[in-house]
Parts: C-alpha cells; sequence; structure tokens
C-alpha cells in the first residue's frame, strides 16, 4: 500500500533536508539530459481567477517518476484557504506502482521555487549585495527572501505591493530580523537593490529597463504562463546575462518567451541554469554585470524534493 504523507509531516522533514543541493543537482540532471520532462499541462481558470499546473517526468536509471499537480487561487485568501493547492505522486519507475502520496497542499512546490531562487543568487547574484528588492507580498515574496539568506547575509530589503496594508503584513510577518524599507513604486526598488526577486502574477511589465542599476541581479518567478509578465523586454536585452531554468520551457512561457517574441533577444543569448552550474565562464564573471534568471518552474525540481521527502520519511 502506498504511504500517505500528510501536510504536517511534509513540513517537519524539509527542515531536515538540504533542499537547495537538492534542487541544484536536479537541475543539473536536466540540463545534462538525464530526465525525461515532458511539457507542462495547464488549466487556467477566470471565475474565479486560478490556474493549476501538472508536471511531471524522471530522472533516467532512477528509482521513481513524478507526477506533481499545484493550483493557485487568488481570491482563496479572502475565503480564509491558502491560494496554493496541490499534491505529489511518487510511483516506482521499474513497475508503475504507488509508491507514495505527498498531501502537500503546494506546499512542497513553494520550497522548491524558493530553493530555486537561492541557487540562482548563487551563481548570479554580485558578491556585494547592498539590498535586496521583493517585488510582491505573497508566499513567494517570503519564501524567496528567507531562502536567500542560505546564500547572503544581506538584512536591507526593500519591499514593494498594490496593497498598503498587505505590505505592512509581510513586514510584520517576516520578524525584526530584517531592515525593512516599503518602496512606494517599482523605480524604488530598482534604484535601492542589486538583488531583486519579482513574485507577482503580474501580466504587464513592472520593473523597467531605464530603472536597472549596473551589477543588478534579477530572479524573475511570477511568470509562469503564457500571459503573465513582470519584466520590460528590452530589461533582458540589456542583460549581460540570461539564464533559463528550461530553455524548451522559455519557448511558450516567462520572461524569455515575452522577450523572443519582441525580437529583444535570440537564442544565442539564452544559457540553461543547469549548464551554467557546471561551467564558471558562463557564470556572473564582476560585479557590474546585469543578470536574469527566469523561474519558471520545472517538474526535476519536484523530482528531487519528493523523492528527498519520501527517503527522509522513511529514516524515521
Amino acid at each position: 500500500m502506498a504511504t500517505v504523507i500528510n501536510i504536517q509531516e511534509i513540513q517537519s522533514i524539509v527542515k531536515d533536508i538540504d533542499i537547495v543541493s537538492a534542487i541544484e543537482e536536479g537541475f543539473i540532471q536536466y540540463s545534462n539530459g538525464n530526465t525525461i520532462v515532458p511539457p507542462v499541462g495547464e488549466l487556467l481558470f477566470e471565475k474565479p481567477k486560478g490556474e493549476a499546473h501538472i508536471k511531471y517526468g524522471y530522472i533516467k536509471n532512477d528509482e521513481y517518476y513524478v507526477i506533481k499537480i499545484a493550483s493557485g487561487f487568488y481570491d482563496n485568501p479572502a475565503l480564509g484557504i491558502p491560494s496554493s493547492q496541490g499534491l505529489m505522486l511518487l510511483f516506482n519507475q521499474k513497475t508503475g506502482q504507488l509508491v507514495a502520496v505527498l498531501l502537500d497542499e503546494g506546499y512542497l512546490t513553494d520550497i522548491r521555487t524558493a530553493a530555486a531562487g537561492a541557487v540562482a543568487a548563487k551563481y548570479f547574484a554580485p558578491k556585494n549585495i547592498k539590498a535586496i528588492g521583493i517585488v510582491g507580498t505573497g508566499i513567494q515574496a517570503r519564501l524567496q527572501l528567507q531562502y536567500l539568506q542560505k546564500h547572503t547575509p544581506c538584512k536591507t530589503v526593500w519591499v514593494w505591493g498594490r496593497n498598503m496594508d498587505k505590505v505592512h503584513t509581510y513586514i510584520s510577518e517576516m520578524g525584526d530580523i530584517y531592515d525593512f524599507h516599503i518602496a512606494t513604486n517599482i523605480t524604488e526598488i530598482a534604484r535601492n537593490c542589486n538583488l531583486i526577486v519579482t513574485t507577482t502574477p503580474a501580466t504587464t511589465p513592472l520593473l523597467m529597463a531605464q530603472d536597472i542599476q549596473s551589477g543588478t541581479h534579477i530572479t524573475a518567478v511570477g511568470s509562469d504562463t503564457e500571459d503573465k509578465q513582470e519584466l520590460d523586454s528590452e530589461l533582458l536585452k540589456n542583460a549581460d546575462l540570461i539564464i533559463a531554468d528550461s530553455i524548451p520551457q522559455s519557448k511558450t512561457r516567462g520572461e524569455i518567451y515575452h522577450a523572443r517574441k519582441t525580437d529583444a533577444i535570440t537564442n544565442k543569448k539564452i544559457v540553461e541554469l543547469g549548464t551554467a552550474i557546471q561551467d564558471t565562464s558562463l557564470q556572473r564573471m564582476h560585479d557590474q554585470q546585469i543578470t536574469v534568471t527566469d523561474l519558471t518552474g520545472v517538474a526535476v525540481q519536484d523530482i528531487m524534493i519528493a523523492k528527498a521527502v519520501y527517503m527522509n520519511y522513511n529514516k524515521n
């Protein structure tokens, strides 16, 4: 019978796992062609507005394959329900038997996305981070900042959100270990921060090319469907390095998709994250470079985190 692991157990297990290293290894396996990851399945909803993503795949010669369903319904918080929902299914790769059901309610998707942001910062953020800019006030706005602490000791943070009440709630909930500044507009984020993370479901660009300082790194997390866009395509055109978590996925979603569509960039300018991790010549070379990492979310991240949770569950 399949093992069922509930959300409380999963949250406890994750505390003892080096998620960032696991996700980094997953990106390497993916870029080296050692995975089978089909295109993303997707359902988009209008009333109420929401989306469900189905991501699945396996690492060759591994023990398991994974199917993940994760959704985001933006009106949920008003109902007292988290916007993120979902589960992960772990199967035996040799027999197809269901091994485990991870009732994570979207939690593991949130964690693996934050870990990917930490990986991006590790290889592309400037050495001297003077301030971190967070665009948005939701789950990723929280987790990205927390996971960045694994890479940088910087505690100076500028935050921007459309709703000022949510900005104040965000600052209150994140605690007093950070030196928070409230940005009244996105330009303030760009002018004060050289590491910026965008975490919103925006469908028109928020961060504009003319505002970006030399030496800034941007990790774009929010644009994971065809219609979402947080970055001005000219920003990518001006960037010295553009990194995709998945080059195939960047053809149909994300910031790179929009920049390609307007001919702001060509394929030659794009490097895949797992490839860059293994080649120092493809990483940040100096602190004057502008770098952009476009994270659309890859099934290999789900494979790595689901495996890690299940294996650590069995240790207990």
